[in-house]
């Protein structure tokens, strides 16, 4: 599998503040999203408060506090991170568990598998799309695909959309599994339904637009394939597929376009939180 779709310590900072947000917002990325942007909005005593509780016992606030200290909110120190996060994991904290997991696998394989595997198993599904990135990279000294697709269709079936792609490639490809093209259509589709794209979304419109154009495991359609192919932001093949289209047929897919552009908009603490990773990549 080629590296791609999220940085290895994005997971660190996109992870649900409570149960609100994640009923007010229908996506899950963009529940992640929300949280990182309130995360980013902490005035310097709500802060304060949070390291008071963290140092109270509650493990939600001892994962935040692991993450202040790790972004440098507080004074940037690393250790102190680490060592809030594994305050919290050890609390059965699922979020703490994946993120402390992740920063132990090159440092401590053995140790980073267990805790991912002890927060996958609580159903994040963050963890599971990271292990299957794991078992198939050789993450913890062996690569075991049949593991890799067993964690990637956990985390599918719980809505990630990287791991929606992932498993989409496993099935057209027939790698680990029967080959299956309209099964890979499928996991396409779900992924390509996503927004906001941070990968993975825009990675499934990618490939569900180019089995449109060949009619694999869908039925050959040039106007769904430049409509999934122009909304991918990988839009190499879409003057391809616009090519066998009709003037009209052209003008009404874009009309679409515009129609899902403005059916998605994203919220205003969405579109912040974007704003602010995309700085901070700068």
């Amino acid at each position: 599998m080629k590296p791609r779709i999220l940085l290895p310590f994005l997971p660190l900072l996109l992870v649900p503040l409570g149960r609100s947000s994640a009923q007010q917002i229908a996506d899950p990325k963009q529940v992640q999203l929300a949280a990182y942007a309130h995360f980013k909005a902490l005035t310097p005593a709500e802060l304060n408060q949070l390291l008071w509780k963290a140092q109270s016992g509650d493990a939600e606030a001892q994962f935040w506090a692991g993450n202040i200290f790790a972004e440098g909110r507080a004074p940037k120190n690393l250790e102190e991170g680490a060592r809030w996060l594994l305050k919290s994991a050890e609390q059965g904290y699922a979020p703490a568990q994946r993120v402390y997991g992740l920063m132990l696998k090159v440092t401590n394989p053995s140790a980073g598998e267990r805790w991912m595997l002890r927060a996958a198993e609580q159903g994040d599904t963050e963890a599971q799309f990271w292990l299957g990135v794991a078992y198939e990279q050789n993450w913890f000294r062996s690569v075991d695909i049949q593991e890799a697709i067993k964690w990637y269709q956990k985390a599918a079936e719980g809505g990630d959309p990287d791991a929606q792609v992932e498993l989409g490639q496993k099935y057209e490809d027939g790698e680990g599994v029967e080959q299956d093209y309209k099964v890979a259509a499928d996991w396409f589709r779900k992924a390509a339904e996503h927004v906001p794209d941070l990968g993975g979304a825009g990675q499934g419109r990618n490939r569900l637009g180019r089995l449109y154009m060949q009619g694999l495991g869908v039925p050959q359609d040039y106007a769904q394939a430049y409509f999934w192919l122009s909304l991918s932001g990988q839009k190499g093949n879409a003057p391809e597929a616009k090519e066998h289209l009709t003037t009209a047929q052209i003008r009404e897919v874009e009309r679409l376009i515009n129609q899902w552009n403005e059916q998605h908009v994203l919220r205003p603490d969405v579109a912040a939180a974007l704003q602010i990773m995309e700085t901070n990549s700068r």
